[in-house]
This record gives C-alpha cells, structure tokens and sequence, in this order.
C-alpha cells in the first residue's frame, strides 16, 4: 500500500499533470528544469547515481537534519530512485521507465549518454515519440562541445563578469546567484513544453537542447546591443544602468535603495520628491543622454542629497510620486518581504524524516490549474521500490536487482544499517 506521501504524490495537480518526466540531471541546471515541470504537475522520476546521489547532497552546510538543504530546495515534488546505469540491471529498469515515459532530461558529460546506451539517436529510434532535453556547458554542436559546464565558467566567456563590478577598471565579478545554471534550467523547460506542443499536434517528439554558455549570453540583451551597435565593449558601471540613469542604488542615511528615475516623467517626479527641482534645468542632465554623458556627476549630485534623510523617508516620498522605488534587502528581509509571502514564494512543504520544511514556492500563477508544492525533496533512494512496482517489477525481481547493486531503495538502506 502507497504511503500517505506517495499517494499525494501521485495525485499532482497543475497544468502538467499526466506528464511523465524521467530525470537523469544532477546539481543545479538540470534539476531547475525538472523542478520547473514538477512544480507544475508532472510527475518527475529523479534517478541518482549510486554511489554518492546527486552531488547536492554533499553540498554542505547547511544542513538540515541529516539532509543537505541545497539538495532540498532543488528536489521538492520528486520521486526519487537509485540506479547504477553501469549495471545490466540498472540499464534494464531506465529502459522500463522510459518506454512511457513523455520527456527525459538529461546533463550527464558530454558523450557519456551514448556510452550507457541512452543517447538520443537510438532511443528516437525506439520512442519515437519522446522528448529528450540535454543541458550541458557549451551544446552539441561547436568548437567547445565537449568542455564540461561550470556556471562560473560560463560567466566568465559570455563576457558577464567583465561588466559586473563597481568601477570599470575593478577586477572580474561573479554575479552572486549561478545565474547561468538557473537560466538554462528555465529555459530547458521552456523548450521541453514547446516540443510537447509540438507532440501534441504532430505526435513527434525531438531533442532539445541547451547550455550554460547561451543561458549566460542571453542575460547580456543590452551590454550586447551595446557591443554590436557601437563597437565597444561595455564596463563595470555598479549598480548603474547602461542605457538609462538615474537607474540604481544610493545610501540614504540608513541603509541602501534603488530609483528608477530614467525617463523625463520619472526624473522630474524623483526631483520633486527630493526637493530638488533646480536640477531640472542643469544643463548636465536634461535629456537622459545628458544624464548617461555626466553619470559620475549625476551620481555625486544625488548620493549627496540622499544621504540626508533616512531609506524610510525617501521611499515613501518617492513611492508618494510614483517613481519607482524599493529597498534593497539582505536575503532574510527579501525572503520575509509581506509581497513575498502574499505571492506564495516561501511555502512549507513536508519531507518524510524531517516534517515540515520551507522553501521557495512556484513563480508562475495559473487560474484554473494551479501548481502545488506538495512534497518534499526524496530521501536516497526513497521510492526505488514503489516506482519499480508500478512499472511491471514483482518483490522477487526488485529484491535480486538489489542484490545485484543495480537498485538502492531507502528500506533496504535503512536494514543495511540497523544490521
């Protein structure tokens, strides 16, 4: 008999449900995908390596209980099973799985799913109708194809870090978030659906593919208009806009806050709230290109009077006028945000050892088929057996599968270490 959790499991709601999503992926990009399609209904059947798991696991601290809270967050409303794809029954139970299976999500290194038997080619040939979705650093096809991906490297190459910074000579930053794996994950799912659509009109399925290095490049739409329009390279300009200013950071006398004074309606409105109209008429800051062609002096201007009166002041004399406005917040204070937890973006969910655990709720709202973060992240190995069973294995199969090492299930585990 299911669990109470595996039947909550089983029950998804959301525009995917009835999706069937094998997920072969490991650390951030691809479990963002996979995340993206559970999130909204489908059933994602998450396959970690044996020995080890998704390397997330390790990622520590923090830690919650005894499981890594980065595993946590990326691995919400899965299934979980552990396979050794090396093994001959490894291989036949992925094979099982696949055959009705809608969508498989794939980033292993490059070449590496053909050498286990599962590249795209050959299973086309036998699932005509599967949609297979490959995450790598660089893509199939290119002088770099075979380099593995890092989303620091991918930064780096897309020319993004040589634009982040404070000053335009400072050295290469990092943005904080790994925006390249997340994005790439975002887009994956966004390819996979297209060819679902595709799928459900023709009845084809196809591979899609993406990586870090185009996730990355895409995140660049102005420094790049910039670089093919004029023939220069941008640099490092804060939290400044390249195009538009004011558009960034200033100090008040407490603490830090964005404005969005860029066009002529926002920049005279943000003089008003600041009490200082006569800037209207510098001839340094008339137009916006006045303002972009005398940005250091612009900024001088308005850190000065910023700093007078506290965030409180300005944002509400700001928010008054209508100019775009926010604080900037530390992670704790974003995550607490009452638009935050109005908008269902920090949900609990629970997880079988741990009980209710927080995380990071659903970003797309949908009115008549609403995504739920129903369970939490699996355990090792937490539903190697149920997943098997309803797939055609009886307990004598799935208990010399066992004893073969080509499965891990959580009980076996579990019995392993009570012995």
């Amino acid at each position: 008999m299911q669990s109470d959790r595996s039947q909550s499991i089983s029950r998804r709601s959301g525009p995917l449900a009835g999706l069937k999503v094998i997920d072969l992926t490991h650390v951030m990009a691809g479990p963002t995908c996979t995340l993206m399609l559970a999130d909204m209904g489908a059933d994602v059947i998450k396959i970690e390596k044996w020995p080890g798991g998704d390397d997330t696991r390790h990622s520590v601290p923090p830690k919650i209980g005894d499981e890594a809270a980065s595993f946590l967050m990326m691995n919400r409303n899965k299934r979980g099973i552990v396979l050794d794809l090396k093994s001959d029954g490894g291989k036949q139970v992925l094979r099982r799985l696949i055959a009705d299976a809608d969508v498989l999500v794939e980033n292993f290194a490059p070449g590496a799913m053909e050498r286990l038997g599962f590249g795209y080619e050959e299973l086309h040939k036998q699932y005509p109708s599967l949609i297979y979705c490959s995450l790598s650093g660089f893509g199939r096809t290119g002088p770099y194809k075979h380099r593995r991906g890092f989303d620091l490297v991918a930064q780096a190459m897309s020319g993004i870090m040589s634009f982040t910074g404070e000053r335009p000579d400072g050295p290469p930053v990092k943005c904080g978030p790994p925006l390249s794996d997340i994005t790439a994950g975002l887009l994956a799912s966004m390819g996979i659906l297209a060819a679902y659509t595709h799928r459900l009109k023709t009845g084809e399925g196809q591979w899609v593919e993406t990586s870090l290095f185009e996730a990355a490049l895409v995140q660049t739409y102005w420094q790049s208009t910039i670089a093919l329009a004029a023939g220069s390279a941008p640099r490092a300009m804060g939290s400044a806009h390249p195009l538009n200013a004011p558009y960034q950071a200033f100090e008040a006398s407490d603490g830090w806050l964005v404005v969005g004074g860029a066009n002529k309606k926002h920049w005279l409105l943000m003089l008003e709230a600041l009490g200082a109209s006569e800037l209207a008429a510098d001839p340094r800051f008339v137009t916006g290109a006045d303002r972009m062609a005398n940005l250091k002096e612009l900024e001088a201007v308005l850190s000065e009077r910023f700093r007078t009166k506290t965030r409180a002041h300005w944002l509400a004399a700001l928010d008054e006028k209508g100019v775009p406005c926010g604080p900037v917040h530390d992670m704790l204070e974003a995550l607490s945000d009452p638009q935050t937890l109005a908008r269902e973006m920090v949900v609990e969910v629970e997880h079988s050892t741990l009980g209710p655990v927080k995380t990071i709720g659903l970003p797309v709202k949908f009115s008549e088929t609403p995504g739920k973060v129903a369970s939490g992240a699996p355990v090792y190995g937490e539903h190697t057996r149920e997943v098997l069973a309803q797939h055609g294995f009886d307990q004598r199969q799935i208990e010399a599968l066992e004893q073969e090492g080509a499965i891990v299930s959580a009980s076996r585990e579990r019995e392993e270490s009570v012995a």
